[in-house]
């Protein structure tokens, strides 16, 4: 829909993807014998290109509902606009924050004023160069539009200096501020100023960025087509993560939206489409045995199913708890994913792997499927048979799988359900309208740090509780490691006590590539700016 804090060991993450059926897709196929031309020369570089398709085609689930990464936590939007924008700071490798657009910065010793100078010479689609200016645009719109911005860095203000340097004062102190700045999940993008200057109030549409591609079309239900932007300025240093450096290997990548499994995994089959995102795990040993495919499987995230407290019958408590109660997350899991090798039970909403956050707290809640529990909290309750509407999307199946099963749950203790289906934009618009669902069920990646989760974000699904805010602005704020733990156990459990929400389990994302493409990577998304194909 991943630096924690200073001295925490991060290696074990990364060391969780793994890759099936790994072909050499990051070897070069454009030299190898005595006779080849030297490298980097003119005859070397044309032999190359003729050695590559001019073309990326990437198939994915469904058309995102924008490109304007302040306004929307769809992954899949983030994804492809993370080619054409760039932010400040990035994640590498080791989920450390690197500068992009920045080349330093300092920190007052009180930790409330940080002092950025940006790289020169960076330039905007449309030709401007990268000042000050248009970094003060863009990250006071996103401290106001951001709702993770907005809740985690509440007072904080931007101002520059000079054209090359500017300033960020908090309000308190933060010592995951260059987190937040770095991760992908906030995405603090970095427009021209007079787009933000026009930019309307539902969003920008006027997608000028500074990266290494830029948009050429968006036909509407059809595909987005990128660009390569020649007049790219990269980073240095080797890629790693989503820093280092990058090459636009490909002139043209195309975005084409798939929602159908079945359409996918062929296109991939046939060479269609050299990248598909979000295979069905069933379909995982028959793209393993294919000998002209490479599967890539990581830690995706959390599937967590969302209970509406804001409006409706779900403000009652005791219903939120009978619901929860009746949730059998082993048969959840395997009508949504199917292999299990490829998802696990835990009730943690961060990774698991991830000392310092991982927790068990709350797991009394977790996966109960008490149907003599759930049906006492019903009558507790005084339910009266009220609608319950169950909101889902079939563009992302194991969603819809989800979905499916929680309402013959619920109807097995006694609720009256309807599932409410629709695709992914609109589907996400409707999150928005809180009378009109009860509960949604949605794969979210993993957060680098608990308060960044959607589970605490207000505007997710209008969670307005005053211990939440509390905690997680304890959590923010502190900056001993087992404070800051302990208090995320303590709010962990108490959502699953009043039922807000509830993890149903972890699972693995499954990407298909062409064994002809080369350079891709996966970190906490596709990377394919370097990615190319052999002809």
């Amino acid at each position: 829909m991943k630096k924690w804090r200073t001295g925490l060991s991060l290696s074990a993450i990364a060391a969780l993807a793994f890759t099936v059926a790994c072909g050499n897709n990051n070897s070069s196929n454009a030299g190898g014998s005595a006779s080849s031309p030297a490298s980097g020369s003119p005859a070397a570089s044309q032999a190359s290109a003729a050695s590559y398709k001019d073309d990326l085609k990437v198939a994915v689930t469904a058309q995102p509902p924008t490109l304007d990464s302040a306004t929307t936590a769809s992954a899949l939007a983030l994804d492809i606009a993370g080619n054409i924008f760039e932010t400040l700071f990035t994640l590498n490798e080791n989920y450390e924050p690197t500068p992009v657009l920045a080349e330093s910065y300092t920190k007052s010793d009180d930790g409330l004023t940080y002092t950025i100078k940006l790289r020169q010479g960076v330039k905007f689609h449309n030709g401007k160069e990268l000042t000050s200016d248009d970094v003060v645009a863009s990250m006071n719109r996103w401290l106001v539009t951001s709702s993770r911005a907005k809740a985690l860095l509440e007072g904080a203000n931007f101002s520059a200096l000079d054209a090359g340097t500017v300033e960020l004062k908090l309000a308190k102190p933060n010592p995951d501020v260059l987190v937040l700045l770095s991760a992908q999940a906030a995405f603090p993008a970095i427009f021209p100023k007079e787009v933000i200057d026009s930019a309307p109030a539902e969003g920008i549409t006027d997608y000028i960025g500074t990266g290494p591609y830029k948009l050429q079309e968006w036909k509407q239900d059809q595909y987005i087509h990128l660009v390569r932007n020649e007049d790219y300025v990269s980073p240095e240093g080797e890629p790693s993560g989503f820093a280092g450096k990058k090459e636009a290997a490909t002139p043209n990548l195309y975005y084409y939206f798939v929602p159908d499994n079945a359409t996918r995994i062929a296109g991939v089959k046939s060479g269609e489409y050299d990248i598909a995102d979000s295979i069905p795990t069933e379909n995982f040993e028959e793209l393993s045995a294919d000998s002209g495919v490479n599967l890539s499987s990581y830690p995706g995230g959390t599937l967590t199913a969302f209970l509406n407290s804001s409006e409706g019958a779900f403000k009652n408590e005791k219903l939120r708890q009978a619901a929860v109660a009746a949730l059998n997350a082993d048969d959840i899991l395997l009508a949504s994913f199917a292999n299990p090798d490829l998802y696990k039970l835990d009730p943690g909403y961060m990774n698991p792997s991830q000392t310092q956050w991982a927790s068990t707290a709350g797991s009394e809640y977790y996966n109960q499927n008490d149907q003599e529990k759930a049906k006492q909290l019903l009558q507790e309750a005084g339910y009266n048979g009220e609608k319950i509407v169950l909101l889902t999307t079939p563009d992302y199946s194991e969603m819809y799988a989800a979905t499916l099963v929680i309402q013959e749950e619920l109807k097995q203790v006694g609720f009256n359900v309807d599932v409410l289906s629709s695709d992914f934009p609109t589907f996400l618009k409707t999150k928005d309208e809180h009378s009109k669902w009860n509960l949604m069920v949605t794969s979210n990646g993993y957060q680098l740090i608990p308060p960044q989760l959607l589970a605490v974000t207000q505007s997710w699904v209008g969670l307005d509780d005053a211990q939440v805010k509390a905690s997680v602005a304890t959590i923010s704020s502190a900056t001993d490691s087992a404070a800051a733990k302990a208090e995320w156990d303590k709010l962990q459990g108490y959502l699953y006590e009043h039922a807000y929400s509830a993890v149903i389990g972890h699972y693995n994302e499954v990407v298909a590539t062409s064994k002809k493409v080369e350079g891709f990577s996966q970190f906490v998304g596709p990377v394919v700016w370097n990615a190319k194909v052999a002809k």
